[in-house]
């Protein structure tokens, strides 16, 4: 059996935005909980932007020995004002730190921001659509693994930035058939 380490933002803890407090969506919506095939252990983190610092992740990564890492973050780096560009280099950052645990990794950019009520200016939609040719280029030049979610038809709730319920299983739909890709191999 594959495990899988999934490393991301609130859109992978599996946040439900309509709930008062911030709570997650119910056990199998999100789309980590989605992933057939495996054991998945899910890093996301609310509010997480690109660490400066990898170590705590490459200890877990060590300790866990995943089959695979996937990546997806940047989203909260644009909506803190970071530019696309700047977020890729703190990603390369990120990046080679995780490559150094010799595990096999999958940066995945996340789908582009829409206008909703944390999206108001389209300078951010604008960035969030460069972040997926950055992030391709990046993981090109390191040799790793890249899948972008802007691809999969991911539904937004009303603010723009996270999953609907729907969006959760599409992005599930995604990445299981990519896993497929990478696990035949």
């Amino acid at each position: 059996m594959r495990t899988i380490l999934c490393i991301g933002d609130s859109n992978t803890w599996g946040y439900d935005p309509r709930s008062y407090f911030g709570s997650r969506y119910p056990d199998g919506v999100p789309w980590v909980d989605r992933l057939t095939g495996g054991e998945v252990i899910n890093c996301g983190m609310n509010g997480l932007s690109v660490p400066s610092d990898a170590g705590p992740f490459t200890d877990l990564i060590r300790s866990r020995s995943p089959d695979l890492v996937t990546v997806m973050l940047g989203t909260n780096d644009l909506l803190q004002g970071r530019k696309a560009g700047e977020t890729a280099d703190a990603m390369a950052s990120f990046l080679a730190a995780l490559r150094e645990t010799g595990f096999r990794v999958l940066l995945i950019a996340p789908p582009p921001l829409q206008p909703g009520e944390w999206v108001q200016r389209a300078e951010q939609i604008e960035e969030s659509r460069r972040l997926s040719a950055l992030y391709r280029g990046l993981a090109g030049r390191e040799g790793i693994l890249f899948a972008d979610a802007g691809e999969w038809n991911v539904e937004m709730t009303f603010d723009g930035v996270h999953f609907s319920a729907a969006g959760h299983a599409a992005f599930a739909e995604g990445m299981n058939a990519f896993l497929v890709q990478v696990f035949s191999c």
